[in-house]
């Protein structure tokens, strides 16, 4: 079997990647509506804003070994540098995450995102992190602007 078509058939095999590109519409949909009434204007923005936090997402979920090894050598360099990221993660990170409502869905992205990796790795198809960043970065998006394109017809 060729590469191209173990590619076309790679969500047949592993289903995770359709529930992957499903959500991100569904985000797509939801990341379309303003935030606050009468904040259209600002939605070019909003999207880039929301694009990012997907880009965050994945990154973190498809390469946790990379950035764990890299924060962990940051902090093993000394105590006063582990106590600041460490206070600098858990306020900024959960005042962010709560303040603006959006746990909600990066928790439903990253479940996704885990999951197709665990439906990848099933069927024993682990590319490099890299390529797999790449690849679950370009279906989110994708399936996100075309959940905007869907709410904005």
């Amino acid at each position: 079997m060729n590469a191209p078509l173990r590619v076309l058939l790679l969500p047949l095999r592993a289903p995770m990647l359709l529930l992957l590109a499903a959500i991100a519409v569904f985000e797509g949909l939801h990341w379309s509506r303003p935030a606050v009434p009468g904040g259209a204007g600002m939605g070019s923005l909003l999207w880039s804003i929301d694009c990012l936090h997907a880009l965050l997402v994945v990154l973190v979920c498809t390469m946790p070994d990379l950035l764990l090894r890299w924060v962990s050598g940051l902090m093993a360099a000394s105590r006063v540098m582990s106590l600041v990221f460490s206070l600098l993660i858990v306020t900024v990170g959960g005042l962010y995450l709560l303040h603006l409502q959006v746990l909600a869905n990066v928790l439903i992205l990253a479940s996704a995102v885990l999951l197709a990796r665990l439906d990848l790795a099933r069927i024993r198809v682990v590319p490099p992190p890299l390529v797999q960043v790449l690849g679950f970065t370009l279906l989110v998006l994708v399936g996100a602007g075309l959940g905007r394109w869907l709410a904005a017809r």
